[in-house]
């Protein structure tokens, strides 16, 4: 005869056992998806900074910076347009989140975040952000940088011969600025840059020269976030909706 239990009394131990197993599964299943649930993809380096938010200072962001020897000075980023200002976006992309992807037809690089969210700086684009396109990895990230002049602009003004050798010295007038992050193709350089700029009011413009520009706080910033072998994606044609 099948025992009839009281709703008070404890169930046999085959059946609490079962019940057991049941409850430690769908806890355990809670357990697992709880941190999925409310978890967002950390990419980029280790103690980088804050992203920017609403309330985020940017009187301080672009103030004067002191970096070793040198201090870059302010940029006066309210007489640009917002849109060059460094900021999360939405921006919807195939790219793995902490990819680079450069748009040299709308001046922008965006550091993607996830999905649909990026980090996105104003750059200025020289020809040579227009003669190179594809995929890279960034291979080397040189703070203060060395600059050494291409052929086509020594053919143009021999008297800059002497950087090809020794190297334009870093400083406040050097053409890469504070940073430079070169981007190659296996065993390759692209000699495609993302580098810092001396000349502040060529970010969303084209320019006569150079690779990839951007302010020197932005290009500092950038380099504190991207860790090398980072793969960087130059659009070959202005996007339509996503890269």
């Amino acid at each position: 005869m099948k025992r009839h239990y009281s709703p008070h009394e404890p169930a046999p131990a085959r059946e609490r056992g079962l019940l057991d197993r049941r409850t430690l599964l769908a806890g355990g299943l809670f357990l697992a998806a709880a941190p999925l649930a409310g978890c967002q993809t950390v990419v980029g380096l280790p103690g980088q900074p804050a992203l920017p938010d609403e309330s985020f200072d940017y009187a301080t962001a672009y103030a004067a910076l002191p970096d070793g020897d040198f201090t870059w000075p302010a940029i006066n980023y309210k007489s640009f347009d917002e849109k060059y200002w460094r900021q999360v976006v939405e921006y919807k992309s195939r790219q793995t989140p902490g990819t680079v992807v450069v748009d040299p037809y709308n001046n922008f690089l965006y550091w993607t975040l996830s999905r649909d969210k990026c980090l996105r700086y104003g750059i200025g684009v020289g020809q040579a952000g227009f003669a190179w396109s594809g995929e890279a990895l960034i291979r080397v990230k040189r703070e203060h940088p060395l600059w050494r002049p291409p052929r086509e602009m020594i053919a143009r003004k021999p008297s800059l011969e002497r950087y090809w050798v020794e190297g334009y010295p870093p400083g406040l007038k050097n053409p890469l600025g504070a940073r430079a992050m070169d981007l190659w193709q296996g065993s390759t350089d692209t000699l495609y840059r993302i580098h810092g700029t001396n000349q502040p009011s060529s970010i969303g413009k084209s320019v006569s020269s150079g690779c990839i520009r951007m302010w020197q706080q932005d290009v500092i910033d950038l380099f504190n976030r991207v860790p090398l072998r980072t793969k960087v994606v130059v659009l070959d044609k202005a996007p339509q909706t996503t890269a």
